[in-house]
């Protein structure tokens, strides 16, 4: 049915619906493989199926997703958290291991803010974004894992005062609004475009955001972004009133992340 429906690895689609449905982890079908599903399951599973065939996100049929070894629950008020987002966690931590105060600007489900306070606990974490269901979410993953985030919603940095941040990371909404057609239609029909779309060339909240970081950032401080694909070079030229300006591949070969300090 999932093939048929064009959906993205059917088997393994399959077996985490299954799992979802039957309350326990895949390796249990490799265990039981004799056993047979429940009414109740059945049920759960057809309509988990249902709504995955219709273009809805796995993750937001199952409302969790992992990142950095860690369950984050999310649903459409969110955007997914992607693996090559890790990178943006691990160059923050690579190149300010005792910075000690951070801010994550666009939070969305509080991967990343949630992330750095657990993994550099002698940090003070804020996270902002200007949706209300966004910081909702992130809130209720802070709960849950236990991380000490303060939530602000707020346009960007336009709360905070001069020089108050040793780091400032982000993942920005970068996706050229002229790209919406040839998008999946997971990303494209599900995921908020408040997070994802950034004006006629992807650039527009890096315009806004780059001058805004480097105005709360401390001297010497780091602002480290995500980009899209072939995003490097203009990026790269925002940010002249930077210094040593680098560029972080993923695990592709993509400039995945781009890092700066103010002077």
């Amino acid at each position: 049915m999932l093939r048929g429906a064009d959906v993205p690895e059917p088997r393994l689609t399959a077996e985490v619906l299954l799992a979802h449905a039957m309350r326990c982890e895949r390796v249990y079908f490799f265990a039981h493989p004799e056993q047979h599903l429940r009414e109740v399951e059945w049920i759960h599973y057809g309509r988990y199926l249902h709504e995955r065939m219709q273009g809805k996100p796995t993750q937001y049929v199952t409302k969790k997703q992992e990142f950095y070894g860690r369950p984050f629950r999310v649903s459409p008020a969110v955007l997914i958290p992607r693996p090559e987002t890790e990178l943006l966690v691990e160059t923050v931590l690579k190149m300010r291991p005792g910075a000690a105060a951070i801010v994550d600007i666009g939070t969305g489900s509080g991967a990343i803010a949630i992330t750095l306070a657990l993994e550099a606990p002698q940090a003070s974490c804020t996270a902002t974004d200007l949706s209300a269901e966004a910081l909702a979410a992130a809130r209720a993953n802070a709960s849950a894992l236990n991380a000490p985030v303060r939530f602000l919603q707020a346009d960007l940095l336009s709360a905070f005062a001069d020089s108050s941040f040793d780091v400032v990371v982000s993942n920005p909404p970068y996706v050229p609004a002229a790209d919406k057609e040839s998008m999946q239609r997971e990303v494209r029909d599900w995921e908020p475009h408040l997070a994802l779309f950034a004006g006629h060339s992807g650039l527009a909240v890096y315009e806004r955001l780059i001058p805004e970081a480097l105005r709360v950032l401390r001297p010497g401080g780091l602002l480290a972004l995500e980009i899209g694909f072939g995003q490097a070079d203009a990026v790269s030229a925002l940010l002249s009133g930077g210094r040593n300006v680098q560029l972080f591949p993923d695990l592709a070969g993509i400039p995945r992340v781009i890092a700066c300090e103010k002077p």
